[in-house]
C-alpha cells in the first residue's frame, strides 16, 4: 500500500514511474528530467513485526520524496535527471542487494537517503552485518516416560548460546552478536525435535565479520555435536555491507542542516544509531552515497522501541521530515555545482 500511494503521488506529480521495479512488487523507479547528473532519493517504507514503524521508515520515504520534489524544478538548471527508488525490505531482506544485482541503480552518480533517529549525526556508520537461520532436528520422544530416547534439539540451542556467551567475552568491542529463537518445541511433555532461530552477526567491516561468524559457526557446531542433532545454517539474506562515506558530502549535508537550525552537538549514546546496518551500505560501495540521520525529538525513546514509533507521527517528525527533504535537496545542489565532486561522483559509479 505505501508503495503503491508514493507511486501514484509522484506520477501525479510529473514524474515518469516504472512499477514492478527489478521484478519487485513493492518496488518503483520514479524519474523526473533527462540531465547529465543522474540523483536518487531511496524511499523505504518497511516496518517491523509487532513495532510497526518503530525505525521510522516512514520518515524515509517522505523525506526521500519531498527532497525529489524540490528538486525536480531545478532539473534542467542543474542538469540533471532526478529518481525516487523505492527500496523494500531493508529491515532484514536486502532489497536494495537485489536490486542492485538486478541492475536498478545502473546510471545512478549519487544516492541518499536520511534516517530518523533521537538525533541528529551527519554520517552513517553503520555495521556490515550476515543475516543467519539456524535450525537443529532432533528426535522426538515422551520426556516423562521414553526421555532416553530423545534427541533434544532445544538443547542444542542452549549450548550454542551459553557458548556464544562465554565467547563474547574474547570478541572485539566491534563485534555484537545476537538473535532470537522463533522454534522452540511443540509441548512441554515431548523432547522437543526441531528448533529454529534467527541470528546476526555484526562488525565494523566485512572482513571482520567474516573472521566473527567463523567462530561463532562453532558455537552452533557445539551444540550439535554434544547433543546429537543435526545443524542447518544458512544466510537468510545477502550480508550487508559497512557504508562508504565521502568527507565532502557530509559537510555539505551538516552545513545546509545546520542552516535549517539541526543541532549536531549531542553525546552518546543518542547518536549511536548511526551504527544500525543498511543494505544502503551495499549500495555506497557502488555508486556515490550519503545518508545522514535526522533527530525527531523523541526523548528518551529509541529506534525499535514502541514509544519511537509513536514519536514518528507527531508535529516534531513531521518537522524533521521537511528538514531532512531540504538537507537532502540542498546537498544534491551543492554536488551538482560543484565541478569536482559532480566529476567525482560521476567516476565513482561509473567504475
Amino acid at each position: 500500500e505505501s508503495s503503491k500511494y508514493i507511486a501514484e503521488y509522484l506520477a501525479a506529480r510529473g514524474f515518469a514511474v516504472e512499477t514492478n521495479y527489478c521484478d519487485l512488487p513493492t518496488s518503483f523507479k520514479a524519474t523526473y528530467g533527462s540531465g547529465d547528473l543522474k540523483i536518487a532519493f531511496c524511499a523505504e517504507y518497511d516496518a517491523l513485526p509487532g513495532l510497526g514503524h518503530a525505525c521510522g521508515h516512514n520518515i524515509i520515504a517522505s523525506a526521500s520524496v519531498g527532497a525529489a520534489l524540490a528538486l525536480a524544478p531545478l532539473a534542467d538548471e542543474l542538469n540533471a535527471t532526478i529518481v525516487v527508488l523505492g527500496t523494500p525490505a531493508e529491515e532484514g531482506g536486502g532489497g536494495k542487494i537485489t536490486m542492485l544485482e538486478r541492475g536498478g541503480f545502473a546510471g545512478i552518480d549519487v544516492a541518499a537517503l536520511i534516517h530518523p533517529g533521537p538525533v541528529d549525526v551527519d554520517h552513517g556508520n553503520p555495521f556490515a552485518v550476515k543475516h543467519l537461520e539456524v535450525s537443529y532436528t532432533g528426535k522426538a520422544s515422551h520426556a516423562a516416560a521414553y526421555p532416553e530416547q530423545g534427541v533434544n534439539a532445544s538443547d542444542a540451542f542452549t549450548i550454542a548460546q551459553v557458548a556464544i556467551g562465554l565467547l563474547r567475552q574474547q570478541l572485539a568491542p566491534t563485534v555484537r552478536v545476537h538473535g532470537i529463537i522463533t522454534r522452540g518445541g511443540e509441548a512441554p511433555n515431548a523432547i522437543p525435535e526441531r528448533t529454529e532461530g534467527k541470528w546476526y552477526v555484526r562488525a565494523n567491516t566485512t572482513a571482520e565479520m567474516n573472521d566473527a561468524y567463523d567462530r561463532i559457526l562453532k558455537c552452533f557446531e557445539a551444540g550439535a555435536l554434544a547433543t546429537g542433532c543435526t545443524l542447518d545454517i544458512h544466510e537468510g539474506n545477502a550480508p550487508y555491507s559497512e557504508f562508504t562515506n565521502h568527507d565532502a558530502f557530509t559537510a555539505f549535508y551538516r552545513a545546509n542542516a545546520e542552516s535549517l537550525g539541526r543541532n549536531f552537538d549531542v553525546p552518546e549514546p543518542l547518536t549511536r544509531m548511526n551504527r544500525a546496518s543498511t543494505d544502503m551500505g551495499n549500495v555506497s560501495q557502488v555508486v556515490a552515497s550519503f545518508h545522514p540521520y535526522i533527530g525527531i525529538n523523541s526523548g528518551t525513546a529509541v529506534n525499535h522501541q514502541h514509544q519511537f514509533a509513536a514519536a514518528s507521527i507527531t508535529s516534531d517528525a513531521d518537522h524533521a521530515v521537511l528538514d531532512g527533504a531540504k538537507g537532502l535537496a540542498m546537498t544534491m545542489v551543492d554536488i551538482a555545482q560543484d565541478a569536482t565532486m559532480r566529476a567525482f561522483v560521476q567516476e565513482y559509479s561509473r567504475a
